[in-house]
């Protein structure tokens, strides 16, 4: 252990007959001997226990509003007290968060928060819910999970911002708390999870259902389009295929654009037409929320009611131009229920949080 780290008895796991213990946090299912760290880096066999290493502990806290999550359909214009940790379990080599999830220096990690630290902050500042996010929370459940006790208690909502790659049983516990969740479904084929991820699709189809249909958390959905790797016409008619089969039309789907990063620096951000184009297919899978992400695209921001077609939340990335719900969340024109968590008011006091971002300290 390192002098900056602090020890978090960890759950999910059992003891093997060869003095190893094997996680069962996530499909990785890491066997560990003594000492010795799972993929996500952050999880470690102490003295013949798994323990947790970054349990209050954070790479920083920001406030946001909520449509940078994305999520366009749960309480918009609210804002969110952004916060993360180090490490992850999956290893894809387009990570947008790569210094914070590939970190293995845990000196980076220079805000101690308890649960409640957090809790209390976001109360003091305003913030309407708590985003576990920047890293993929699953990794540090036992923490986000304490986190979003201690939020429920002060009337702040949680949202979980991940790759969805946990097994069920702690799935269980973990989406419990949250109210929401954006899963980050990074492509559908098993060839692009494993080479560009080291995971697997089938995982993450599974916890997409289970979230949807057993639990109470608002579920949307985004994937990265990659030019040449996930953004075939074909891969993205299977992809909304899946999901109005699977889930059903009202999960709405992010198409969100890439930016060369990490170990995919050659590669072209993602043209406008691409992200249109992908938008358009989903649309005709049947899905009625479908958005563009990472760019400016009234359009492909807006929410469009999908009975009248009336335009009722009009987007320009994080900034909300119009908005035009019932207090109840229908449509003002034609009375058709929209699909998500909404206020009675746009944001807090009818008013938008908008585009900004506000970095800030617990200590």
């Amino acid at each position: 252990m390192k002098p900056s780290e602090t020890l978090h008895p960890g759950r999910w796991w059992h003891a093997l007959p060869d003095g190893r213990i094997q996680c069962d946090l996530c499909p990785r299912d890491c066997q560990l001997h003594e000492g010795q760290r799972g993929a996500c880096f952050v999880r470690q066999m102490v003295n013949g226990a798994m323990q947790l290493t970054t349990y209050g502990r954070s790479s920083g806290f920001c406030i946001d509003p909520i449509e940078k999550k994305p999520l366009n359909h749960f309480y918009p214009g609210s804002s969110i007290l952004s916060f993360g940790t180090a490490g992850c379990n999956l290893a894809c080599k387009f990570c947008q968060n790569w210094d914070i999830s590939k970190s293995k220096d845990m000196d980076r990690l220079m805000d101690a928060a308890s649960p409640q630290m957090i809790a209390s902050a976001a109360q003091r500042y305003g913030a309407d819910a708590v985003a576990y996010t920047y890293n993929d929370p699953v990794i540090f459940a036992e923490y986000a999970i304490d986190t979003a006790l201690a939020c429920r208690e002060q009337g702040i909502r949680n949202v979980a911002v991940t790759a969805g790659y946990i097994h069920r049983e702690p799935a269980r516990e973990f989406f419990a708390v949250m109210d929401a969740a954006n899963v980050d479904l990074k492509a559908f084929t098993d060839e692009f999870y494993h080479k560009l991820c080291v995971g697997h699709l089938q995982p993450v189809l599974d916890i997409l259902a289970y979230i949807h249909h057993e639990t109470d958390c608002w579920l949307e959905i985004t994937t990265l389009l990659i030019p040449g790797h996930n953004d075939s016409p074909a891969e993205i008619r299977e992809l909304s295929a899946w999901v109005a089969k699977e889930l059903g039309p009202d999960v709405p789907l992010h198409f969100s654009a890439f930016h060369p990063d990490w170990k995919m620096d050659d590669i072209p951000p993602t043209p406008a037409a691409s992200l249109s184009q992908a938008r358009r297919i989903a649309l005709d899978a049947g899905l009625h929320y479908v958005f563009t992400g990472n760019v400016h695209d009234s359009e492909g921001g807006t929410t469009f009611c999908p009975q009248c077609k009336a335009a009722l939340i009009v987007r320009d990335w994080y900034d909300i131009r119009r908005y035009d719900l019932s207090p109840e969340g229908h449509c003002p024109h034609c009375q058709a229920a929209i699909a998500g968590r909404f206020g009675k008011v746009l944001g807090r006091d009818g008013r938008a949080f908008g585009p900004n971002r506000i970095p800030v300290r617990l200590s």
